[in-house]
């Protein structure tokens, strides 16, 4: 069964529970979302089905949100509020990107493939905020995409662990991002 044909808030949901209840049965991830255990079996009959459901899904939903962010569109400044915050309002995909994500270097893996076009996408992003004098110069534009990427799914993670306040998250991603943690 295609993920179009689930409902984006089950998706959601079984991504949280298989971060938060990572040995969990499907039965018990049935439970926690809600589901009977007949419903979510109709749906992914084994666990690595749900898992591969939920990578699928969550990849297309972060190549949308580079899509929906519009970075080439008004400043980059801007372009960058818009990526932070699409991206955290999929915050429970970014989670289970974080655990389940593996990259498959090998020829003809379209998942790999697709992340390193999603990276290159972002890539083209910072070099161009660069020459546009809001970015750094002094660090590649992969350097800033992976910074950019690892600061957003860390303090994504932090906040799930309660240890950052979601309503501040969007705005200590983009301070840390643009300032660091310097004082000045």
């Amino acid at each position: 069964m295609s993920t179009a044909s689930i409902d984006e808030k089950l998706l959601q949901g079984l991504a949280r529970a298989v971060v938060e209840q990572p040995r969990a049965t499907l039965q018990e991830l049935a439970r926690t979302v809600g589901i009977s255990k007949a419903t979510l079996y109709r749906l992914c009959p084994t666990r690595e089905a749900l898992i591969q459901q939920l990578l699928d899904h969550a990849t297309l939903l972060m190549w949308r949100v580079l899509e929906d962010a519009g970075l080439e569109t008004g400043t980059p400044a801007a372009a960058l509020t818009r990526l932070v915050e699409l991206h955290l309002a999929h915050r429970d995909f970014m989670n289970f990107l974080m655990r389940y994500w593996q990259p498959q270097p090998v020829l003809g893996s379209d998942g790999y493939d697709a992340w390193q076009k999603h990276d290159a996408r972002l890539d083209a992003f910072f070099l161009s905020g660069q020459k546009a004098g809001v970015f750094r110069i002094d660090m590649s534009a992969a350097c800033l995409t992976d910074a950019f990427i690892n600061l957003l799914f860390g303090m994504a993670e932090s906040e799930r662990r309660g240890r950052v306040a979601r309503l501040d998250l969007p705005l200590i991603i983009e301070r840390l991002f643009l300032q660091g943690a310097s004082r000045t």
